[in-house]
C-alpha cells in the first residue's frame, strides 16, 4: 500500500475511533446529573444522538430505567468500522 492510500486509511480509522470515544463520553455524561445540559453535553448530543436514536427506537429500556441501546449501538459501530476499514483496504 502506497503512502497516500495508507494515509487515507489511517485518517478514516482515526476518525471512526474518535467517534467511538465521543459515544462513550456521551453515555458517561448520562451518569452525571445535569451534565448533558452543559455546552459539552449539548455538543456531544448533536454529534452522537443521530446515530443512537434508531437504536433507542428499536430497544426499549429494561425495567423502564436501564437503557442498553448505546451498548448495542457501540458494538454495531465497531462491526461497521471493521467492515469500512476492510473494504477501504481492498479498494486502496
Amino acid at each position: 500500500m502506497s503512502g497516500f492510500q495508507g494515509t487515507i486509511l489511517s485518517f478514516v480509522a482515526v476518525a471512526l475511533e474518535i467517534y467511538s470515544y465521543l459515544m462513550i463520553a456521551y453515555v458517561l455524561l448520562s451518569w452525571l446529573p445535569g451534565a448533558r445540559d452543559s455546552f459539552i453535553g449539548q455538543m456531544l448530543a448533536r454529534l452522537v444522538e443521530p446515530y443512537l436514536a434508531p437504536f433507542r427506537k428499536l430497544i426499549p429500556p429494561i425495567g423502564g430505567m436501564i437503557d442498553i441501546s448505546p451498548i448495542v449501538a457501540f458494538f454495531a459501530f465497531k462491526f461497521v468500522t471493521i467492515g469500512i476499514l476492510t473494504v477501504l483496504g481492498w479498494i486502496l
